[in-house]
């Protein structure tokens, strides 16, 4: 029962986006997490499945809340990783070079995609960044023995 209601809550939230006319929807969808609390929608979301839609939504709002808890150590971490993952590099569309307020930029960019773009995008624009960043961490000494 959570599981379904999740579910059409995410459904809802997409859908609804989409089809507003409001160019305020997209700028609450970015901030929803920052409005409602991150712990508000990991009550919700965090048990979805990576592959439903709540759980990709849950994933979202998980990324923007680390990127905007530390912005200089993803921005290094992502400087880290653009040798190694360079096509993803340019999938994530990140300003270069890559700094705190460029990431911050970039990641409610992905975020606003939820209400103008297409959905399948915002992913492949998050992935792309995981992924780079996942490259970096791997490549730096302090990260890579930090307590992750």
């Amino acid at each position: 029962m959570v599981t379904e209601a999740a579910e059409r809550a995410a459904s809802l939230l997409v859908r609804g986006a989409h089809s507003s006319n409001d160019a305020g929807v997209a700028d609450r969808l970015v901030h929803l997490a920052d409005t409602e609390g991150i712990e508000a929608i990991a009550e919700v979301w965090s048990h979805a499945a990576a592959d439903s839609l709540s759980g990709c939504l849950w994933r979202l709002y998980l990324l923007r809340s680390w990127v905007y808890a530390d912005p200089t150590g993803v921005a290094r971490q992502f400087e880290g990783g653009r040798s190694r993952a360079e096509f993803a590099q340019v999938v994530a569309g990140v300003a270069d070079p890559p700094g705190p307020d460029e990431l911050r930029a970039m990641i409610d960019d992905v975020l606003r995609g939820i209400a103008g773009g297409d959905f399948a995008d915002v992913l492949f624009r998050a992935s792309a960044f995981a992924r780079v960043v996942a490259a970096g961490r791997a490549a730096l000494p302090e990260v890579a023995d930090a307590d992750v």
